[in-house]
């Protein structure tokens, strides 16, 4: 997009497509061929040259709540406050870290207790151990630095 930010689009199905077109203002000369794989790779970098004119958000402002298969891709930071994310539970916080909730989810079945993420390395010996590497080759890629070790 125009702010260096990116949307998803999977308008596949005919009406969806055509809708994308209109909200777009995608020109119908060269958009006709939506079925036509040699066409692909030319459609795709017009799409794109219209993608970067105007910013994620304006896109968004467009696009969200219509039929076109469209979303903003969303950061680490933006994703948790998105208001489907919100409606939808999508995110919880666990001691200070937000984190993404359990899924799926079950009526009958609530999901296990929610534990904070442990920390980068915390798990590396018994991971590796569990994927079948002795001590000793273990030990040698702590050492060398190819692994963390909390």
């Amino acid at each position: 997009t125009a702010d260096g930010k990116f949307v998803s689009i999977g308008s596949i199905e005919p009406q969806f497509y055509a809708e994308l077109c209109r909200i777009a203002e995608l020109p119908a000369e060269d958009f006709a061929q939506q079925m036509n794989p040699a066409k692909w790779p030319e459609l795709k970098q017009k799409l794109a040259a219209v993608i970067k004119l105007k910013s994620r958000d304006e896109w968004t402002a467009l696009m969200e709540g219509t039929d076109v298969c469209f979303a903003p891709v969303l950061s680490l930071e933006e994703a948790p406050s998105h208001p489907h994310n919100v409606a939808r539970g999508s995110f919880v916080t666990v001691g200070n870290t937000v984190q993404p909730a359990p899924t799926p989810r079950f009526s009958r079945s609530a999901a296990s207790d929610i534990k904070p993420a442990a920390s980068a390395g915390a798990d590396s010996q018994a991971v590796l151990r569990q994927a079948g590497f002795s001590d000793e080759q273990i030990d040698r890629l702590i050492n060398s630095g190819a692994v963390k070790q909390d």
